[in-house]
């Protein structure tokens, strides 16, 4: 738990802070309002979510004398982000940022009934994390939901009013036979009914065009009265024409992004849209110079990060086929990376097009990029549509996570869910309460409230954060060292393509990707031959080290003891991941396709299924093991 005395003191900022966020929507009428999202989007999108506290608060000082409307700097992946990888508390890095940013209010993007998770979690969850957030710092919540239900919307949308913050209601701008500008202009009146005090049209993959843009604006600003927000990406090189025009079609609020982390995936550079306006009737009356001071700095910090740039961050116009958002296209390409597999991106871009039109073209946005997204990636990778289908998608077609926007392929609904009854209420209202079950199950791991509500969004990787956290013993990922382009005194990095020659026989090896260190071993991932494999290279801890004891490589944890799959009956899995779950004991009788395993890669889980019926003979994994395909993880006969 922080100490009582930064968190009181946090808290006591966030409910008098110095302006009310929504204080500025009452600003002159033209005059544009800036939200830099510096902090939160445009890492997410360009750095995988990477950034760290340490690199965001000696800069908080002049972000802070801007004069931005907000900085987003919360919610979205960095939750997750901080928890897995930075080895960081969230609502640590929330109090912190509050306690630096006493003028500014603090903007956070907020998944609806999914708050930051991958699930829906019961209503009194929503409100419990609403409550914490908005005591811990957040004034401005921008709620939407991935497939545009706004039923899902309510709840979260009831809980910021009465927290007395700022509630933006966001629609997710994409393109399909059922997304036209009635449509979108239909949700947008719903959501002022609702209370919104700000509506923001989300364009995640940048596809929203110039004349499009007046016409939605000029339609929103004729239907509702309360301020419009423009948030775009600039993936496919338009969005800093397509803001101009929809500010002149009666939009208020801009998102943009300081110019050391915009364009491509990211957004409009803030200095580039300031310059663009001054001495319009536009004028965002932010000091240019400051602002570019503050661009001096994170184009250092993003030195720091270069091991997270993705070489399809850039702009790239095939989003317009595609609709990958910026935020989804770094993390698909590190989590390829992962499987060995980012030689297939081209393949897995042109089968997400199809995907999402399978699934009812749901919105690309979190949690419905990464649905559609890990899918296309196992369509591609087994050889086979749908031959194995994530337990995501199968909750999507049973409509756990809420209405398609459109009709659904029935016959990959039956494949997933073959005659099982499809919801058509609110999916929360099938929830029952959580709050005090999840209480009990973390115990006193959990030292407040937002310890609670951290398990409740991410249960594993919540405990061990908390876990971890008790021992005193957090490992942050590594940072690799600045290539030698960016220091002169670079150490020597190895190379990541070259030949091993063994036996008699030559082998290409390419290191793809290099997982999480521990004080024991550290994974990496690479291709032999165009062959995805993963191997771990451990320390053995011995008295007299030798030469040949110093390293031991295998394929996978524990998985040099896992005999390769030959027999009909070997359960295997399709791409590397980490054992979630066992479902079966040896002696089970099973029958073809009943789930075996559950397998967690890419965020995502999947069911392994039963290859035959027969009796199981042997478990070769445990919960918790790293396993790679090729190996016989259940063996049936």
């Amino acid at each position: 738990m922080a100490k009582a005395s930064t968190h009181k003191s946090a808290k006591k900022a966030a409910k008098k802070p110095a302006k009310k966020p929504g204080a500025a929507a009452k600003a002159p009428v033209g005059k544009v309002l800036v939200t830099d999202v510096i902090l939160r989007d445009a890492h997410q999108s360009l750095l995988a979510t990477r950034m760290r506290t340490e690199d965001m608060l000696p800069v908080c000082d002049k972000l802070d004398r801007v004069g931005y409307w907000s900085l987003e700097a919360w919610g979205g992946a960095t939750f997750d982000a901080c928890l897995r990888f930075l080895k960081e508390d969230p609502w640590e890095r929330l109090r912190k940022l509050k306690q630096a940013l006493p003028h500014t209010p603090i903007q956070m993007l907020l998944r609806g009934q999914n708050l930051l998770g991958y699930r829906h979690y019961s209503d009194d969850v929503v409100e419990a994390f609403v409550m914490q957030a908005a005591e811990n710092g957040v004034d401005v919540f921008r709620i939407f939901d991935a497939m545009n239900d706004l039923r899902n919307l309510k709840v979260s949308i009831d809980a910021v009013i009465k927290a007395g913050k700022h509630a933006q209601g966001a629609i997710c701008y994409t393109t399909s036979p059922v997304h036209t500008v009635e449509h979108f202009v239909e949700q947008a009146i719903e959501l002022e009914k609702m209370g919104c005090h700000s509506l923001c049209i989300k364009d995640m993959a940048g596809l929203l065009t110039p004349p499009r843009a007046s016409e939605l604006f000029a339609a929103l600003a004729d239907a509702v009265k309360i301020p419009l927000h423009f948030h775009s990406h600039t993936t496919v090189g338009v969005a800093n024409i397509s803001m101009y025009k929809a500010v002149e079609a009666g939009c208020q609020h801009v998102d943009t992004a300081i110019s050391a982390m915009a364009w491509g995936t990211s957004h409009s550079p803030t200095e580039s849209m300031v310059v663009a306006f001054r001495d319009t009737p536009y004028d965002t009356g932010l000091d240019l110079e400051l602002l570019q001071e503050i661009g001096f700095y994170f184009h250092e910090v993003r030195k720091k990060y270069h091991q997270f740039e993705s070489e399809f961050a850039g702009i790239d116009t095939r989003v317009q086929v595609n609709q990958v958002p910026g935020g989804m296209i770094s993390n698909l390409s590190n989590q390829l990376k992962e499987q060995g597999a980012l030689n297939r991106m081209n393949e897995v871009l042109a089968e997400l097009p199809r995907v999402r039109e399978d699934l009812g073209y749901p919105p690309l946005v979190t949690p419905t990029s990464q649905i559609v997204g890990t899918q296309a990636v196992l369509n591609v990778i087994t050889g086979k549509r749908y031959k194995s289908i994530t337990n995501e998608v199968k909750l999507y077609l049973q409509g756990r996570y809420g209405r398609a926007p459109g009709k659904v392929n029935d016959t990959v609904r039956n494949l997933a869910i073959g005659d099982e009854k499809v919801i058509d209420c609110r999916p929360a209202e099938l929830l029952e309460p959580e709050m005090r079950a999840l209480r009990q199950e973390i115990g006193d791991l959990a030292k407040s409230e937002e310890d609670v509500l951290t398990y409740a969004m991410f249960p594993e990787i919540g405990r061990k954060f908390m876990e971890e956290r008790a021992a005193g013993a957090f490992d942050p990922e590594e940072l690799l060292p600045p290539t030698s382009n960016q220091a002169v005194a670079a150490p020597h990095l190895a190379p990541t393509d070259f030949n091993v020659t063994m036996h008699g026989e030559t082998y290409h090896i390419r290191v793809t990707g290099v997982g999480h260190k521990t004080e024991e071993q550290r994974p990496f991932y690479i291709s032999i031959d165009g062959v995805p494999e993963e191997i771990l290279v451990e320390t053995l801890m011995e008295t007299v080290p030798t030469e040949s004891a110093m390293v031991d490589t295998r394929r996978a944890a524990k998985g040099s003891k896992r005999p390769r799959a030959s027999k009909e009956g070997d359960v295997t899995t399709s791409m590397p991941g980490t054992v979630v779950d066992v479902m079966v004991k040896e002696g089970d009788t099973v029958k073809a396709g009943d789930p075996v395993l559950v397998i967690e890669a890419m965020k995502m889980e999947n069911e392994v299924p039963a290859p035959i019926g027969g009796l199981v003979k042997t478990i070769h994994a445990a919960k918790g093991d790293s396993v790679n395909p090729d190996e016989a993880l259940v063996e049936i006969e």
